[in-house]
């Protein structure tokens, strides 16, 4: 179990630095991943339009063979056809769909896993297990065990921020923070404007200087030690004062890191200008400053939930995240970064290859693709397969808390040992199930 560090700015004096919980703490083993971006298609992406291709779903199109019998969310019908032409891309020879081809240029640095599978096919317990590791609301996300056990790199910024445009309600508990300490959870920006000031409410204090502030927080913080001492450890008041003085801090590094206006204008026009290629170089942009988990999530709801007028949406989808995916791996490699920072994709499960309504798509929590890179990922490969209809992953599947183990194991931890006691028992993010899927490490 990696428990926790203590502090707090009074007590290493004032104006002294305080070090991010578990800064210190060693990991189980050598970590090949040092941070993670990871782009999330909420709603659901359909692997056979993109990397996963298909040719018996438009031979047998209408038709409904055995293999494609399981239930899903709603009643669907016979096949339906993909209109989306594949291409061997790279030096691996991977194929590609026609409607990723910035991306394709980078598939020599991808792993792509063809046979992931989860356990629920509604939008709720499936964002929750893919995010908690459970399909209830009450666990902590990925993010808040990373950061429990990794702290950041830099104090000055959280461990774990989520960029989602809009007033994402629905998904909050998506950062929970659960039963580990309140300081674990995810910081939720909402980048639909870029002035660092409006994404970040109250960035900067109009009424006290940075002098000021900092007495204040000392003194706060000397107040706070007096009611501990009188009533003991109390975690939500050690959360409170970690968040003051992470906010403090943020009023100078916020403003720079979530600034992409200081990007020069050819780093600009490489990823683009639409909301998910604002947040792809934000993520970079957090990444190199230390910041341990960013999560970039498509648009706010579910986009990618397809259930009309499928191959339209898709097109339109795609066009809006080739370009920003491609020049995040790009810019990360041409860096330096890619080595130890891991991209992940995906969705919180795939789509039928069977018709809902005529031109859309059922959820389908049987089979479907994720993708990895960089950080250790052994890149221009795949990994697993589903059947001849995308429908059900049937070789080397990975469930979901494989896939955690996986990414833990990537940073350095063990999931087995990364615990913390909670209502009389040791958790876990992959509560007592998961393995690591060592084909896909390089």
């Amino acid at each position: 179990m990696i428990k926790a560090l203590g502090g707090g700015l009074g007590a290493l004096g004032l104006g002294a630095v305080l070090n991010p919980p578990n800064a210190d703490a060693a990991t189980h083993h050598r970590p090949r991943a040092r941070r993670i971006i990871q782009l999330f298609m909420n709603g659901g992406p359909f692997a056979p339009d993109l990397l996963d291709p298909k040719p018996a779903i438009n031979r047998f199109a209408g038709q409904r063979p055995a293999a494609v019998q399981l239930r899903t969310e709603n009643e669907t019908g016979g096949l339906m056809p993909v209109p989306f032409r594949f291409q061997p891309a790279g030096r691996c020879g991977i194929p590609v769909s026609e409607l990723l081809p910035n991306f394709a240029r980078c598939i020599d640095d991808v792993c792509v896993i063809r046979s992931l599978h989860t356990d629920n096919p509604n939008h709720g317990p499936a964002l929750f297990l893919m995010n908690n590791g459970s399909i209830t609301p009450t666990r902590p996300t990925m993010g808040a065990w990373l950061s429990y056990g990794l702290g950041t790199e830099n104090v000055d910024l959280p461990a774990y921020v989520v960029l989602c445009p809009g007033r994402p309600v629905r998904f909050a508990e998506l950062w929970s923070s659960g039963f580990l300490p309140a300081e674990h959870q995810g910081t939720y920006i909402n980048h639909t404007n870029l002035d660092p000031q409006r994404m970040i409410p109250f960035l900067r204090n109009s009424n006290l200087t940075l002098e000021q502030q900092r007495r204040q927080l000392t003194l706060m913080q000397r107040l706070n030690e007096d009611h501990q001492a009188e009533r003991g450890v109390d975690a939500a008041l050690e959360a409170r004062i970690r968040a003051m003085e992470t906010a403090y801090r943020m009023q100078l590094a916020g403003t720079d890191a979530f600034d992409i206006n200081r990007e020069p204008a050819r780093i600009r026009a490489e990823y683009g200008t639409t909301h998910f290629a604002n947040g792809c170089l934000l993520a970079r942009r957090l990444a190199e400053r230390g910041v341990r988990l960013v999560q970039v999530y498509y648009g706010n709801g579910q986009p990618w939930d397809t259930h009309r007028n499928h191959n339209a949406q898709t097109r339109d989808l795609c066009r809006d995240i080739d370009q920003p995916m491609a020049a995040l791996l790009t810019d990360l490699k041409r860096r330096g970064l890619l080595d130890d920072t891991l991209v992940i994709w995906g969705g919180e499960f795939g789509r039928t290859s069977t018709s809902e309504s005529g031109d859309g798509r059922d959820h389908n929590h049987w089979g479907f693709t994720y993708w990895l890179a960089g950080g250790g990922v052994r890149g221009g490969i795949t990994h697993g397969a589903t059947d001849d209809f995308g429908f059900r992953a049937i070789h080397d599947r990975v469930h979901v808390h494989d896939l955690h183990a996986t990414i833990l194991h990537l940073m350095g931890l063990d999931h087995e040992r990364l615990t913390y006691r909670y209502a009389g028992r040791d958790f876990r993010l992959t509560d007592v199930h998961g393995h690591v899927v060592r084909e896909v490490l390089s």
